[in-house]
C-alpha cells in the first residue's frame, strides 16, 4: 500500500486534519460551486435491462457481472444476452437495505477466477453481514465455493446492512466499507465492525497487517482501518493512491470522505439511535475528520462512485463520479491534489433515469452506472458523445 494513504495530509478548509486527540475542532469545508453544465456531452445507453433493483457492476473478460439485491442473483451480461449463474440465492439473507450487494472481481482473475460479494448470511443463531469470496467456472455459467472470509458484521432489520469492496490496486488489500445496523454504539465501538472501514488479506481473510489496531487484543478491531462512519455506499481509489469513501447521512450531510488510517469520522447516534446528532460531530473526544464534501439538507441519498479517467472527459477527468438514490443524479466532483473539493458537475443527460446507485469505471474509460429503481432496471454505459 503506498505511504501516500498512510500518510497523506488531509487538508479541508486550509487546516490540517489529524485522528490525534484534540480539544481543538475543524470547521466544515466551503461550499464550491455547483452547475448542471459538464464537460462533454454525454451519450448514455442502457446496456443491459430488466433488472430488479441492480446492486452493483464489475467487468470479467468480455463480460458484465451484476448483483440484483434482492432476489440475491448473480447475473452475467454476455454479447447481448443476459442470464443468471447458478449461484446459491437461498443462502443470502435478505431484508430491506441488505441482500446480495457489493461485487470485486480479483485482479488475478484470469489465472484464479476469483470474486467477491458482500451479502447477507445466516448463523447458527441468527443473521449477518458478510464477505465471501467465489470461483466463476470457464464458461461462466456457476460460481462455487464459497470461502467466508469475514463474518458476523452486524445486522438488525436489515437497515444499513450496505457494504462496498474495493480492492487497492498496488498492495491487494480488500477494503469492505460497512453500515452501523441502525445501532448507535457500533460506528465508534471499535470491537465492533458496523460503521467501518475494514482492511483485509483477500486470499486468507486475514486482518491486514498494516492496519492501525494491528496489534490489538480483539481480533475485530484489528481488521478496522477507520471508524465514526453511518453507512458507507461507496470505495474509490484515486490515482494517487489514496482511498475515499461515500456515505448516507441521515436527513442532511451525505459525505464523501479521504480516508487516513485510524481517523475517526464522527458519527456517534447515541443514547438510541439519535439521528439528529451531526454527521461530523466535533464535540467528541479527540480530532474528527470533516468530510471533504457534504451534500448539507436535505440528503440526497449519494452511493457508489468511481474516479474517472481518460482526456475524452474534458474537464470531467481525474473527478469523482457519485451516483445518489434521492437525488436520481450522477454528481462529478473536482478535487484538488490535497483533497480540497474546487466544484460539482451534475450532469441534467443523466437525471432521467431514477435513482442511481453503483458506478463502476470500465476498462475503456466509460462508466457503468446501475439503476435502482425496483423494476425495470438498468445498467447504463455512460461516455462522452463522440
Amino acid at each position: 500500500m503506498r505511504a501516500l494513504l498512510v500518510a497523506f495530509p488531509l487538508l479541508i478548509s486550509g487546516l490540517a486534519c489529524s485522528s490525534t486527540p484534540s480539544a481543538s475542532t475543524v470547521p466544515e469545508a466551503p461550499a464550491a460551486a455547483s452547475s448542471s453544465q459538464a464537460g462533454p456531452p454525454l451519450a448514455v445507453r442502457r446496456e443491459v435491462k430488466r433488472l430488479e433493483t441492480p446492486w452493483d457492476v464489475q467487468q470479467i473478460p468480455g463480460a458484465l457481472l451484476i448483483t440484483e439485491r434482492d432476489k440475491a442473483g448473480l447475473l452475467v451480461h454476455r454479447k447481448g444476452r443476459t442470464r443468471a449463474l447458478d449461484f446459491p440465492s437461498d443462502q443470502v439473507w435478505v431484508a430491506g437495505e441488505t441482500g446480495l450487494m457489493s461485487l470485486a472481481v480479483d485482479p488475478r482473475f484470469a489465472e484464479n477466477r476469483r470474486i467477491y460479494t458482500c451479502q447477507g448470511g445466516f448463523t447458527a443463531s441468527g443473521t449477518d453481514v458478510r464477505v465471501v469470496a467465489w470461483r466463476l467456472n470457464k464458461r461462466y455459467t456457476r460460481a462455487t465455493g464459497p470461502q467466508v472470509l469475514l463474518s458476523r458484521l452486524p445486522v438488525s432489520s436489515g437497515r444499513h446492512g450496505g457494504c462496498r469492496l474495493l480492492i487497492d490496486r498496488e498492495s491487494g488489500a480488500l477494503y469492505v466499507g460497512t453500515g452501523d445496523a441502525a445501532i448507535g454504539t457500533n460506528p465508534r465501538d471499535l470491537t465492533s465492525l458496523g460503521g467501518k472501514v475494514l482492511r483485509l488479506n483477500r486470499r486468507t481473510g486475514a486482518p491486514w497487517p498494516a492496519n492501525p489496531y494491528a496489534a490489538a487484543d480483539d481480533r475485530r478491531q484489528r481488521y478496522v482501518l477507520t471508524y465514526g462512519h453511518r453507512n458507507v455506499q461507496g470505495l474509490a481509489q484515486r490515482r494517487d493512491g489514496s482511498v475515499w469513501s461515500v456515505e448516507h447521512g441521515s436527513y442532511r450531510d451525505d459525505e464523501v470522505n479521504l480516508l487516513r488510517p485510524g481517523g475517526d469520522y464522527g458519527w456517534n447516534p447515541v443514547p438510541g439511535y439519535n439521528e439528529e446528532v451531526p454527521m461530523t460531530d466535533q464535540s467528541l473526544p479527540g480530532r474528527q475528520v470533516d468530510a471533504a464534501w457534504s451534500s448539507g439538507n436535505p440528503t440526497i441519498a449519494t452511493s457508489g462512485a468511481a474516479w474517472v479517467r481518460g482526456k475524452q472527459w474534458g474537464e470531467l477527468n481525474g473527478t469523482l463520479a457519485v451516483a445518489a438514490l434521492a437525488g436520481s443524479r450522477l454528481l462529478f466532483m473536482k478535487f484538488d491534489k490535497a483533497g480540497s473539493l474546487r466544484w460539482t458537475r451534475s450532469p441534467s443527460r443523466l437525471a432521467a433515469f431514477g435513482r442511481l446507485r453503483s458506478v463502476t469505471a470500465a476498462g475503456n474509460g466509460d462508466l457503468l452506472v446501475t439503476t435502482s429503481n425496483g423494476s425495470s432496471d438498468a445498467v447504463l454505459r455512460v461516455r462522452p458523445r463522440r
